[in-house]
């Protein structure tokens, strides 16, 4: 399967902070892998390589900005908190999809917005999240009837391949490190190696990191490599707070981070000929790293970022390039796990 190919079967297979066992178990089939597995909090996991070598863990979240159903109001419109941070900018007018439950697929609707010419105060000011609400087209008994309280809503969008080699869709943080990770796989899959790879799909990263916390405390790896998105340049972005599409690895390096590690990984992009570009972060990293790299008694952690425009949309937009190049690198590093 080409990169864009995988990247768009991955965003398609629906998974939110909490309820990502669809997105898990596609992903699962995606490494063509044996032996796949899941926790109790969801998390999704696959091992190969040495039995007795090193442990590398290899980690990307699955789980997707959305929408849980807190109510249904007098006028039959239904109320939502939003799971992970979405944009409230993005929201109105937006078309959604509501997977309620027992139906057989998911129930379409849309975030009312109040017409600017009903904008009786002229303000500009955006609205609170509390005040939206999806508009299924029901009265509040039909609603009640087929949308319950914990349903998950999403912004619908479509995966699609843009020109040259670039995709869009909704879902690509993290699916773009997750694709990373199953073709890091392929690329090691002929090559005998002296440590044992973890694959981990992680949970809950959107609203804490919680997945990636305990499977890491479960899967007790002697290193860690987690993979996110960063931020891509973009009209209206800061400069130096973004890197160009196509410009390949992020790196990253933070207090939190393994410096030797993060060392070794820009020695063997320099070395191996894989486009890179430093991601400096004074603090916490904002990724899974921070939950990983402090579980048991610490993990020496690293963090490879895909440079993405427009984060926590429903159009999403990265690099095929970008996803390939951390993907080498992965397996670049995975390859010189030796026992020590």
């Amino acid at each position: 399967m080409e990169t864009a190919q995988l990247l768009c079967a991955l965003c398609a297979a629906k998974g939110g902070s909490g309820a990502e066992s669809t997105a898990a178990q596609t992903a699962l089939s995606l490494t063509g892998l044996p032996g796949g597995q899941v926790d109790a909090l969801g998390n999704a996991w696959v091992t190969f390589g040495a039995e007795n070598g090193p442990h590398l863990l290899l980690e990307a979240h699955i789980d997707q900005i959305g929408m849980i159903v807190t109510h249904i109001d007098k006028d039959g419109f239904v109320r939502f908190a939003p799971c992970g941070g979405l944009d409230v900018r993005t929201l109105p007018g937006s078309p959604v999809e509501i997977y309620a439950q027992g139906a057989s697929e998911p129930l379409p609707g849309v975030v009312s917005s109040v017409p600017p010419h009903l904008n009786q105060n002229g303000t500009k000011e955006l609205p609170d999240m509390a005040d939206l609400a999806v508009d299924a087209g029901l009265s509040k008994e039909e609603a009640e009837k087929r949308i319950h309280p914990g349903d998950r809503m999403f912004l619908r969008y479509t995966p699609k391949t843009l020109l040259g080699t670039r995709v869009v869709s909704g879902a690509l943080d993290d699916r773009a490190g997750g694709a990373s990770l199953i073709l890091c796989a392929q690329m090691l899959k002929d090559v005998p190696l002296s440590c044992r790879v973890t694959l981990l799909f992680a949970t809950r990263e959107e609203v804490g990191g919680q997945g990636a916390k305990t499977a890491a405390f479960g899967l007790s790896p002697d290193a860690a490599i987690c993979v996110d998105v960063g931020f891509a340049d973009q009209p209206g972005a800061k400069p130096a707070a973004t890197k160009p599409l196509g410009s390949g690895a992020m790196i990253g390096t933070a207090p939190i981070l393994n410096r030797a590690m993060v060392g070794r990984l820009a020695s063997l992009a320099e070395r191996e000929g894989i486009p890179y570009t430093w991601d400096v972060m004074g603090g916490s990293t904002g990724t899974d790293c921070d939950e990983v790299a402090v579980t048991k008694s610490g993990v020496p952690t690293a963090l490879l970022s895909i440079p993405q425009r427009s984060m926590h949309t429903a159009a999403e937009i990265v690099d095929t390039k970008d996803v390939e190049a951390v993907a080498r690198l992965m397996a670049a590093y995975a390859k010189e796990v030796h026992n020590a």
